[in-house]
């Protein structure tokens, strides 16, 4: 496999950049001779940004997107995409930068891509787990999970994610500039225009730990976004399918 990139946001996370950084370079290089690790930074007020230019300049494989101000991890992600796809990525990963994910599982998701045009590394198929949360955090995740496959009608158990693998096909089809959710809402619109679009989508399992240090940067705003935009995105597309035809 060549041409892999791995996306990685980041705003305040000099505490995770670094072991990150080395922990998801030395996975991609188990699978993919070709490849490259993005930072693309939020303008991090606490040097976020400086130590991955630092990064950078140590590993030939590593590449920092500056960003002018902080406005969100799906404008990051679709920046970022747009910068992959511009140097000539097959393949399009988008992980977080505080080892909630796994990096050991790139291998995974990038294997699983062969027969998928987007593979979902998954908390709730069967092999899948969360570890370090509460009760509380655990039940309002797989609600919304639940809710947001009940109304745009989708068989995908994890559709809030944030580890996934993009085929190019995928990103050059979609429209990235109508695509304005943040959070949890970005993460379900990719995902359901990739299945309205006809695209073969394919869940992994995969087990989601706690972040290692920082504060999460999900807040109530993130979390209402995804609520009222679900049943929008549903008419919204629907909507756009039938003028079409």
């Amino acid at each position: 496999m060549s041409g892999v990139w791995l996306v990685v946001p980041t705003y305040n996370e000099a505490e995770n950049l670094e072991p990150i950084v080395e922990a998801a370079t030395s996975s991609l290089a188990t699978c993919a001779p070709e490849h490259r690790l993005l930072i693309v930074d939020d303008k991090s007020p606490d040097g976020t940004g400086e130590l991955a230019d630092r990064l950078a300049g140590e590993r030939e494989a590593v590449e920092v997107l500056h960003r002018r101000r902080k406005e969100g991890i799906g404008p990051a992600y679709l920046e970022g995409f747009r910068r992959a796809l511009e140097g000539g990525a097959d393949l399009v990963l988008e992980m977080d930068a505080d080892f909630s994910h796994d990096p050991g599982d790139i291998p995974r998701l990038v294997e699983a891509s062969a027969d998928a045009d987007l593979v979902l590394g998954s908390r709730y198929m069967p092999g899948g787990g969360v570890a370090g949360w509460n009760r509380r955090r655990r039940l309002l995740s797989r609600g919304g999970c639940w809710y947001a496959r009940t109304v745009l009608g989708v068989p995908v158990r994890d559709l809030t994610g944030g580890f996934k693998c993009f085929r190019r096909q995928v990103l050059e089809t979609l429209d990235l500039s109508g695509i304005h959710a943040d959070g949890y809402g970005f993460q379900i619109e990719m995902t359901y225009r990739a299945i309205r679009a006809g695209f073969r989508v394919r869940e992994i399992p995969i087990t989601f730990h706690d972040r290692r240090a920082g504060a999460s940067k999900m807040d109530t705003r993130i979390a209402a976004e995804a609520v009222w935009k679900v049943p929008a995105l549903r008419w919204r597309l629907r909507g756009s399918a039938a003028s079409a035809g």
